[in-house]
């Protein structure tokens, strides 16, 4: 079979990319057998602000379908950040994710995969148990046949779609471009673009909005998207040196590089968190009929003052935790003095740790209110200015992150195949010659 070049790997990932997100699509919108569509389609206009609205944005509508990736890949994202907990708590799955190599981090992807599953399996025999009791405004019942057989269905449907869902993301990493379970986020937070871009052009069409407001609120949009871009790629580098030291007969080091530090080192974690913890109340609230329960739920109603003091609390408070967890300076300082390598002006070791702490902390201060305004933002658009869609907060950090992460990751194979083909050209001359 002749050899294609690797000019074919990019169309060929392109392509892998591409078939399997739009097979998880079609996947988004099969519902799972005994639900009536409508009457649920009708009581999910309801939950706007609850845990289940937060759900069906990620899964791109799949939660308000109840189809079979209702739950989408927030069993593998809760099993994943689990797994990381752990690995701060438990000596030796840390020790078998960084010092066991390929075949510990194999382990770990297993265990992650078990606790997906087991996920999985709790939160689809919770949903089925929820969805026996909706009703639609109307009175009408969402479920036609409620009943034990309903549950275990449901159950084993959705365990099944989620382990589908885990299995597409894998396959897209493996032979795709990007990361799979990002690109699943990305495209579920996409697919409703097009219905906020109607809703837009309904209002001006209608009558409710003018054009020169229409289109200060596309400027304005772009100003946002702008801002975010700025912030993600921004760093803090600490200049790092490296000592010559002499190894045989050779001397090696005497090199200068930097510890680049982002500005946003928790990524979309935070807002995640502190989203599902805001919005339990009211989805507890939604399915009970007690009514101190639903007097809490008001208290945190979304686009309050006191739901957006909350709100912005936790996220700076998730910021931390999560860097701590993400970022090790004690672990990164202890690798800087085994190679040799020292701050300018800071001694290695413990100083150089708490010299990283102090520019950390400075740092993520800064990323923590930049989230917080982000996230904030949706709330004051649609109640203060009638915005007809819901526009920046987690999912517009989502997408702007997986956007940056794809494209670069496409430049990349770009530039490899680029030099590999150089590199081709160069073999063939030599044998020639």
């Amino acid at each position: 079979m002749p050899n294609q070049g690797p000019k074919s790997e990019l169309p060929k990932k392109l392509g892998w990319t591409f078939l399997l997100l739009v097979f998880y699509r079609i996947g988004a919108h099969v519902p799972i057998p005994g639900v009536d569509t409508g009457a649920l389609r009708d009581y999910f206009q309801t939950l706007e602000g609850t845990l289940f609205g937060l759900l069906d944005m990620f899964s791109g509508g799949a939660m308000a379908n109840l189809s079979i990736f209702a739950l989408g890949v927030m069993p593998y994202i809760s099993a994943s950040i689990i797994m990381q907990l752990l690995q701060v708590v438990s000596p030796d799955l840390k020790r078998m994710a960084k010092e066991e190599g390929q075949a510990g981090r194999k382990k770990v992807t297993q265990y992650t995969r078990y606790g997906t599953v087991l996920i999985a399996i709790v939160q689809g025999l919770a949903l089925a148990k929820v969805v026996m009791g909706m009703h639609s405004p109307g009175g009408a019942p969402v479920v036609l046949h409620p009943g034990l057989s309903f549950v275990l269905i449901t159950t084993l449907t959705i365990t099944a779609g989620t382990i589908l869902v885990m299995w597409i993301g894998e396959r897209i990493t493996e032979k795709g471009i990007g990361n799979g379970i990002s690109l699943i986020i990305f495209a579920g937070i996409v697919a409703g673009i097009p219905t906020g871009i109607y809703r837009l052009f309904g209002m001006v069409s209608g009558g409710t909005m003018s054009i020169i407001a229409a289109l200060l609120l596309i400027v304005f949009m772009a100003a946002v998207l702008i801002f975010i871009v700025f912030m993600e790629r921004g760093q803090r580098r600490i200049p790092i040196h490296y000592a010559k030291r002499q190894v045989g007969r050779k001397m090696v080091g005497g090199q200068s590089t930097h510890l680049p530090l982002k500005v946003n080192t928790a990524g979309v974690i935070p807002p995640i968190f502190a989203s599902s913890l805001l919005m339990f109340p009211a989805t507890i609230a939604q399915v009970s009929t007690a009514q101190w329960l639903r007097d809490i739920s008001d208290w945190f109603s979304m686009g309050g003052l006191l739901y957006n003091l909350i709100f912005v609390a936790l996220i700076v408070f998730f910021c931390f935790f999560y860097t701590a967890i993400v970022f090790d300076t004690k672990d990164i300082s202890e690798n800087l003095k085994k190679q040799g390598g020292f701050v300018p002006g800071i001694r290695p070791g413990l100083k150089t740790q708490e010299y990283i702490d102090r520019v950390l902390t400075r740092i993520t201060v800064w990323g923590a209110l930049y989230i917080s305004v982000i996230c904030v933002l949706p709330q004051v658009l649609m109640q203060q200015f009638n915005i007809p869609f819901y526009f920046g907060g987690t999912s517009l950090l989502i997408v702007v992150g997986v956007s940056m992460d794809f494209m670069s990751q496409v430049e990349s194979q770009l530039i490899t195949n680029k030099y590999e083909g150089m590199l081709g050209k160069t073999r063939i001359k030599g044998r020639n010659g």
